[in-house]
């Protein structure tokens, strides 16, 4: 059995790498090691602030140093890329004109799923940075499917809950604000809601009950099997 290796532009943030981790080991049925799927992964905490250069205006452009761990795992021997970071797919052609491998792209990954699941006039909520929203990151991919989008009203508070969560980690405050952002796109008329933001994918089991929800890490996992498997012989 060949499995193909898998690289991961990873660090942003750490905890969302291994949260990625986890989640492969979980979906492979394993009887031994070899079973798993083999991951290349650059895991750097250094990567320019996304929320910095996109919100703020400030800070170094993060697209070289994404395109750099993109060469970097194709030189390796990664055979597709992998980011479980949303707000850095704004920076997706950076990276993969600097390889001739592809990545696995998330944004394009849940627009498909909301298509397939809701089909076209469906209404997308997003829990997401802020920086996303300025960018129109999902709006742009999921509009040309016929899908609309709505926001939580204080994207402050959202960013708030998300720089958070980087420093406690899954919290109670965070916890809270996800769960109140959740009702408010139920009111707004969201037919499926997209976990975004690779923090709250930390607590994504704190939306609302009884949501219609789908995290875009658990998509990518899915893709990243799928691809690896494909190698098989």
């Amino acid at each position: 059995m060949t499995l193909r290796p898998v690289g991961i532009l990873g660090g942003m943030g750490p905890e969302a790498t291994i949260l990625l981790q986890r989640k492969l080991v979980a979906a492979v049925p394993a009887t031994d090691d070899q079973d798993h799927i083999p991951l290349l992964i650059d895991m750097n905490p250094q990567v320019p602030s996304r929320v910095r250069h996109l919100l703020d205006g400030v800070g170094e452009d993060p697209g070289p140093t994404l395109a750099a761990m993109a060469r970097r795992l194709e030189d390796a021997g990664a055979l597709a890329l992998a980011m479980p970071c949303n707000t850095a797919h704004h920076y997706a052609k950076a990276i993969t004109d600097s390889v001739d491998i592809p990545l696995l792209n998330l944004i394009e990954l849940a627009a498909e799923y909301a298509a397939r699941t809701l089909g076209s006039g469906g209404c997308i909520g997003m829990l997401a940075s802020p920086a996303v929203q300025r960018t129109y990151l999902f709006e742009t991919t999921l509009q040309t499917r016929g899908l609309s989008v709505v926001w939580p009203a204080d994207d402050e508070k959202m960013l708030a809950a998300i720089r958070k969560i980087k420093t406690d980690g899954p919290c109670n405050e965070g916890r809270e604000t996800l769960r109140v952002a959740s009702k408010e796109l139920v009111a707004a008329g969201a037919d499926l809601q997209l976990v975004a933001c690779s923090e709250f994918s930390l607590i994504a089991d704190s939306v609302a009950a009884e949501v219609n929800a789908i995290d875009t890490i658990d998509l990518l996992v899915q893709a990243i099997v799928e691809f690896s498997h494909a190698g098989q012989v």
